[in-house]
């Protein structure tokens, strides 16, 4: 169950920060609570990059359990 949790905080994040762009995106905060949304924003940033960063990793160790050493890099463009 823990996996879906980190889905659910990383969803979770990513929405919050969303938001958090939108309000300042705005224009219309006064330089305090920028300031305050700014820096949760920052803290919202690094816990997706550490989820993102353990989904990694999880998918480095299932593809190494399939025999397989050698990740390729994903191309959107074929």
């Amino acid at each position: 169950m823990p996996a879906k949790k980190n889905h659910i905080d990383f969803e979770k994040s990513l929405d919050s920060l969303n938001k958090l762009v939108d309000k300042m995106e705005q224009g219309n905060l006064p330089l305090e609570e920028s300031l305050k949304h700014f820096e949760e924003g920052v803290g919202l940033i690094r816990q997706c990059q550490e989820a993102l960063s353990k989904a990694e990793q999880k998918v480095k160790i299932l593809i190494e359990k399939e025999g397989k050493d050698v990740l390729e890099n994903f191309d959107t463009d074929e």
